[in-house]
């Protein structure tokens, strides 16, 4: 069991106009149902509305995990570590298989593109080294991203150490990569939303990104994007948190099959 702050619903509403608010405690039954706990902070764009499942969790910063790859590949392309998203990048030949799980799969050269939808994060560390601290700070400051501590020693500062961010500070980011209201260019925020496509059909098209880091024995999952209907957009971030102890092997699905279910109540996409 994860114990999260006690904090005031107060403090954190400040700012909102409550009557945009809809809380959804009801949706903790989805978060139970993989024993798991959770938040997910989701953003009616045309409505201009925030529903959540509750006033805590939705404010509780911990690592981003692979979901920084959104703002990570809008760094690399605006510094011009790379100059698009099909650059390849060489296989180092080696890896810690202790923190990152031995995933042979995705030991080889490849684009940023296929390392951001297969979340080859070797890729992304090699990028980090050539980007460099003193640009990430920049950039994430410019981007609210995150409480932008950069402590952690190891290159992957967003697996690993005290860096974090809330599931209703993704959503925000979220929403000014879709107004395109960041510090990056416009082909570069264009370039991302491309990559970022996970499903496309007659009724949505998903750009999202999921995350998943072990970090201090918490396993800390996400999925963070947005869905583009007819009826509007809708803008999301799902986080799970669950002790190791009692680890199951549908963590990783659990992301995304809680996320379809809430979009499912909503009636975001259509039920079945």
């Amino acid at each position: 069991m994860i114990t999260l702050p006690k904090l005031e619903t107060e403090q954190h509403l400040a700012g909102e106009n409550v009557n945009n608010i809809v809380v959804r405690k009801d949706f903790k039954r989805y978060f139970d149902s993989c024993s798991v706990e959770g938040s997910i902070a989701l953003y009616d764009y045309t409505n201009q509305k925030w529903i959540v499942s509750d006033t805590i969790g939705i404010h509780y910063a911990t690592l981003p995990a692979s979901s920084f790859k959104i703002i990570n590949l809008l760094i690399a392309l605006e510094t011009k570590t790379i100059s698009d998203e099909n650059e390849v990048v060489n296989w180092v030949r080696t890896t810690d298989t202790v923190k990152y799980g031995y995933r042979p799969e995705i030991y080889h050269d490849m684009t940023v593109k296929e390392a951001f939808k297969i979340s080859a994060g070797w890729v992304f560390v090699e990028l980090a080294k050539k980007i460099g601290r003193e640009n990430y700070k920049q950039y994430l400051n410019k981007s609210n991203y995150g409480n932008v501590n950069l402590s952690q020693e190891d290159t992957d500062f967003w697996n690993f150490g005290k860096f974090a961010i809330s599931p209703k500070n993704q959503v925000e980011f979220i929403k000014n990569l879709y107004e395109e209201n960041l510090p990056f260019s416009k082909r570069n925020i264009e370039i991302v939303k491309k990559v970022m496509i996970t499903e496309q059909n007659e009724d949505y098209t998903l750009r999202a990104k999921t995350g998943w880091t072990r970090d201090n024995n918490i396993n800390t999952g996400w999925w963070v994007g947005y869905i583009e209907t007819q009826k509007g957009t809708y803008i999301f971030a799902t986080r799970l948190l669950q002790d190791r102890k009692f680890k199951r092997d549908d963590f990783g699905t659990c992301r995304m099959e809680i996320t379809k279910k809430i979009f499912k109540d909503l009636g975001i996409i259509k039920g079945g």
